[in-house]
């Protein structure tokens, strides 16, 4: 009877376990593992882009609510990735330049794309006669950007034509 109770503990000391269905973890190749570098995950540019063109397809179909759903998830996540951006460039200034300079780079993008999504969501709430909610939008727009910018001049011509400034920005 004492032999039988050994049993177990020999499999232990000389690694013969009686499982049939083992797991073992390994990686092929290294782009399996970088999960996030395909363009179709979540926490990318091109998920911005996504929700911003189905939303341009629900302006196109009249259903003014989705719409506003997918610029606002849009402008959510663009958001959090600049933030995200932001708190990688400046953890990583002055130890290894290539990655400040990688999320600088990430981060203009993740601007760019936030100011289209505010641009967006400012015009339908203009249509839809919700232009209070339009103008912290288009500052939001003009201060990520500067007033300088394509998108800053758009911006601040449409707070003009709302009403909600008047002097002409000459730059």
């Amino acid at each position: 009877m004492k032999f039988l109770k050994l049993i177990p503990i020999l499999f232990v000391f000389f690694g013969k376990a009686p499982y049939k269905n083992e797991v073992q973890a390994e990686i092929k190749t290294p782009e399996n593992f970088r999960v996030l570098s395909n363009e179709s995950k979540m926490l990318s540019i091109s998920n911005v882009e996504y929700l911003i063109n189905e939303g341009d397809k629900y302006i196109k179909s009249g259903d003014f609510e989705k719409a506003k759903d997918f610029y606002l998830d849009a402008r959510k996540l663009a958001k959090q990735l600049a933030s995200f951006y932001s708190d990688l460039n400046s953890s990583f200034k002055g130890v290894d330049a290539r990655i400040p300079n990688e999320m600088q780079r990430k981060g203009k993008q993740t601007l760019q794309i936030l100011a289209e999504s505010n641009d967006r969501l400012a015009s339908l709430y203009i249509k839809t006669e919700k232009p209070e909610v339009a103008v912290p939008l288009l500052v939001e727009t003009i201060r990520i950007m500067s007033p300088d910018s394509t998108e800053g001049k758009e911006a601040y011509e449409r707070l003009i034509q709302l009403g909600f400034v008047e002097t002409k920005f000459k730059g």
